[in-house]
């Protein structure tokens, strides 16, 4: 990150940031999620958004820049018996606004939630990247994540 740093702010989302953060989903053409700023979706968008935020161990966040949403991320703690009994954060749907990319807002939202878990006194932090993001991957070596696993999935809809 070269020249002036950004004054970026991060705070958990509200209701009324979701259309931006729907459209950072939706502009995400590697993603292959399906996201879409198509307005029959919002009613799917909102039921997950009001479930997160109901939820007392996830939280879904923004990084703001002039007012404006520039970045995502969400938070998940999961406490497993592994580990004698340890709770770890996860981070999900990392996504920064594609024209802001390179200029520290991700490496923000990261340091962020690792200080999230180090003051709730969590174990470990950890994300999954698609492995098709290998500028993703250099991305999270640089801020501190090791590559340890190898993940899986089943889609079942």
């Amino acid at each position: 990150m070269h020249g002036t740093k950004l004054q970026i702010s991060i705070r958990k989302a509200k209701r009324d940031d979701l259309p931006d953060i729907i459209s950072l989903f939706a502009s995400d053409v590697l993603g292959g999620h399906g996201d879409t700023s198509e307005p029959d979706a919002y009613s799917d968008y909102l039921a997950a958004f009001e479930r997160i935020a109901a939820a007392p161990n996830e939280a879904l966040y923004v990084a703001e820049l002039d007012g404006e949403v520039v970045g995502t991320f969400q938070t998940t703690v999961l406490t497993s018996l592994v580990g004698r009994g340890s709770s770890n954060m996860m981070i999900e749907a990392v996504q920064t606004r594609q024209e802001m990319r390179g200029k520290g807002i991700g490496e923000m939202m990261m340091h962020f939630a690792i200080g999230e878990a180090r003051r709730q006194g969590l174990s470990k932090v950890q994300l999954t990247s698609n492995k098709d993001r290998r500028d993703a991957h250099r991305f999270y070596e640089r801020v501190g994540f090791e590559p340890s696993h190898l993940g899986f999935k089943m889609r079942l809809k």
